[in-house]
């Protein structure tokens, strides 16, 4: 995702308190966020499984699918 992207899934997930639906590129896997690292440009995200992972900026991207 672009920076822009990026900005405004951070501002929505820590200002708006709204978990954004993320698809990771690299292995298709979906995960909604619940906080972003500015420093890494890392999102961090609730997979469908209920397992926590951290994906970085460049690997994911929002999705359109109903938040949980």
């Amino acid at each position: 995702m672009t920076d822009t992207s990026y900005d405004k899934v951070c501002y929505r997930t820590e200002q708006r308190e709204e978990s954004v639906p993320l698809r990771n590129m690299k292995n298709g896997q979906l995960g909604y966020s619940f906080g972003c690292t500015q420093a890494g440009k890392t999102v961090q995200v609730r997979l469908t499984n209920g397992e926590l992972d951290s994906w970085s900026r460049d690997e994911c991207a929002e999705t359109f699918s109903e938040p949980i």
